[in-house]
């Protein structure tokens, strides 16, 4: 798993970026809740290609150059944006992720951790790029949720799952060895009647 600063990233990173400072707003109520904002300008869209891009990444302790297009028709990646290097959340999502690089590179899938504190603030975004380098998947999380491996590990194989087989469709919850269903009024009986 390489974790890297960018230097070029701007087309990818501007949807996540605060464009709003980081600010503590307490509530009004008795319980003088805190919390921090932090919102999005725009929202990404699936099913476009990833802009490409270079940054340094450290990769097995040492500093490598990663670029996006060196993964086109080759691997799936795994692409996930981190607010900060030094929180709370943010440590527990990169040893989630690197703890099961194995079970991604058995699907042949690269696994990308970015943060770009040193110029702003990301949403925790993360984005499954197929080998053409179309976004295929993409979900946003504010700064206190942290993300699922298992959720990612499943919707990167569900993903493959369809693109191997055009003709089908993944129910909600999918997973390998389970059924799926055609994407069909008549044909997707089956599925409903089995379940």
């Amino acid at each position: 798993m390489a974790c890297s600063a960018a230097t070029s990233m701007a087309a990818l990173i501007s949807p996540f970026v605060s464009r709003v400072p980081r600010s503590l707003s307490t509530s009004s109520s008795s319980s003088k809740r805190r919390s921090l904002i932090v919102r999005a300008s725009e929202v990404p869209l699936v099913g476009n290609t990833a802009p490409d891009f270079e940054a340094e990444a450290v990769f097995d302790q040492e500093f490598i150059k990663v670029k996006l297009s060196e993964y086109i028709g080759k691997k799936y990646v795994i692409l996930f944006f981190y607010p900060l290097d030094f929180t709370f959340v943010c440590p527990t999502e990169i040893t989630a992720f690197s703890d099961r690089y194995e079970e991604f590179e058995k699907l042949n899938t690269e696994v990308l951790g970015v943060s770009i504190d040193s110029v702003g603030i990301a949403l925790r975004g993360l984005f499954i790029i197929d080998k053409e380098g179309v976004i295929q998947h993409s979900t946003i999380n504010n700064l206190a949720i942290g993300r699922s491996v298992d959720e990612t590990l499943r919707t990167l194989q569900a993903l493959q799952y369809v693109q191997d087989n055009p003709d089908e469709v993944c129910p909600a919850g999918w997973k390998p060895g389970e059924k799926s269903m055609k994407p069909d009024p008549k044909l997707s009986k089956e599925y409903f009647a089995a379940i």
